[in-house]
């Protein structure tokens, strides 16, 4: 519905066709398109749209007033007690059709909403009971990583430690002290003599 009217409105300088050499379909330019023209679309599409919720809520209350027109007859009061209380009667019966309709239709809407809730819960435990398995640690080298994705395509093989070069490690022996007896050492550094030459070395 919306389709032919759009078509109507739009100018034929908003659309452009292709020849029939390259059998295209048509395109709209929408940088020919000003903004008062995008408006004034927009516009008429809001106007379709609030004229289409009118006729359906006018729909929908002239197809109420049908049943209560079906369900509820006009009432007429009879003039007799018996006739009232035959009325009374009639009433009743129709109230207790109603009802037992009414309480059908909570127990199927109850029983639905029961389904609803069980399948709900075994997609829990479905969701649940899935567990990720444990990755495994797996030492590969480069050939047999490549030769795991690639497959038989795989023929160049890597050998990293080829293009290394030898590097010969320097040891460098530290010097040792020489270590003196430590007796002659105190014997040095006691008496006079002693306190005479650490002050000349300090000295």
């Amino acid at each position: 519905m919306l389709g032919p009217l759009l078509f109507r409105t739009v100018s034929p300088c908003s659309l452009y066709f292709l020849t029939e050499e390259h059998n295209k379909p048509a395109i709209m330019s929408e940088k020919k398109m000003t903004s008062s023209r995008r408006h004034h679309l927009k516009s008429l599409i809001l106007g379709i749209a609030r004229d289409l919720l009118t006729a359906e809520e006018k729909r929908v209350e002239e197809e109420r007033a049908r049943y209560m027109e079906e369900k509820c007859s006009p009432l007429s009061l009879p003039g007799s007690v018996q006739e009232l209380q035959d009325l009374c009667k009639e009433l009743h019966q129709k109230i207790d059709v109603v009802d037992e309709e009414r309480y059908d239709l909570s127990v199927k809407v109850a029983k639905s909403e029961k389904e609803i809730e069980d399948l709900k819960i075994k997609v829990q435990d479905l969701i649940g009971k899935f567990k990720k398995p444990a990755l495994k640690k797996v030492r590969m080298s480069a050939d047999s990583m490549l030769q795991a994705l690639l497959g038989s395509k795989h023929k160049v093989s890597l050998d990293l430690r080829a293009n290394l070069k030898q590097v010969k490690k320097e040891v460098k022996e530290e010097e040792k002290e020489a270590v003196g007896d430590w007796r002659k050492n105190i014997e040095d550094k006691a008496g006079m003599d002693g306190r005479k030459k650490m002050f000349e070395s300090e000295a």
